[in-house]
């Protein structure tokens, strides 16, 4: 499904955030993943809208239709809880909401759980990645791929995904017309390889053992290794451990990543947020 055409969420200090809103009903807040767009979560799903829900999802700054960062601005983390923060106050004001991030979303969510706990009404983290520290060796990995980026454009970015990632063949045909669709959305693509070098260089937080303050209630969704080798499932049921109200989903082994499927993760995330949010489920 096509998005519709963002308004602009906040354009303070010279940075349009983009987004949109759907529906009317308790705020759910949606954050994607780095090389993602607002849409990209539950991909196109309008199940939360048709469940009672106030879906608000928006483009990271140098992502889909948001502008790159400012002048002596980057794309870590700080900076990125910093968005979430203004498109909150913009969007949702003060009423506790439920906050839902996938993979570099679902580290921004945490760095804005830890600092503004009494904000949330629950928490949804789809497939994170961060371990509590930065990976070294890792590093080369996504500075190839922000050069491949800059050099050979989505043609480039694609053919490097290919190369490295080594996916299952029952699988790779998926993740590389998935892969090619989303980096087709995006406006600033020299953006977006500067956000692969920085985004991979910045601490969402510290220690794996600082998950163990977040007292909201929590849905840590984690995918099978063998169709998304970028989102490891131990890392998920790692997180899923240390979250002291955590529960944890995912799909059968041999179907297609919960992560993957909008309707079905919308329905889940609808049926989490329900009780928390004062709804009835449908």
């Amino acid at each position: 499904m096509t998005p519709a055409e963002p308004v602009p969420f906040t354009a303070g200090d010279g940075l349009a955030i983009k987004g949109e809103t759907a529906g009317e009903g308790p705020p759910i807040v949606l954050c994607h993943g780095l090389t993602a767009t607002r849409d990209s979560v539950v991909h196109g799903s309008r199940a939360l809208e048709r469940a009672g829900y106030r879906q608000v999802s928006y483009d990271a700054r140098g992502h889909g239709e948001s502008d790159p960062a400012p002048a002596g601005e980057g794309y870590g983390y700080p900076e990125l809880a910093g968005d979430l923060e203004s498109v909150v106050a913009a969007e949702v004001g003060e009423e506790p909401f439920v906050l839902v991030g996938s993979s570099m979303g679902a580290h921004t969510a945490v760095a804005f759980s830890l600092h503004s706990p009494e904000r949330l009404a629950g928490l949804v983290l789809i497939g994170p990645v961060y371990r509590g520290a930065i990976d070294e060796a890792e590093l080369a990995y996504w500075d190839g791929l922000a050069t491949a980026l800059e050099t050979g454009g989505v043609d480039g970015f694609v053919e490097y995904i290919d190369r490295f990632q080594a996916a299952d063949p029952a699988w790779r045909e998926s993740i590389l017309r998935f892969t090619r669709e989303r980096m087709l959305r995006h406006r600033h693509l020299d953006a977006v390889a500067e956000a692969l070098r920085q985004v991979a260089r910045s601490q969402p937080f510290g220690e794996m053992a600082e998950l163990e303050s977040v007292q909201a209630p929590a849905l840590v969704v984690a995918s099978h290794d063998d169709a998304d080798l970028g989102h490891p499932r131990a890392v998920a049921e790692a997180y899923a451990e240390r979250l002291p109200l955590a529960r944890l989903v995912g799909e059968s082994e041999g179907e297609s990543p919960l992560a993957w499927q909008g309707g079905r993760l919308s329905r889940e995330i609808a049926a989490f947020s329900a009780p928390l949010t004062g709804r009835s489920e449908r």
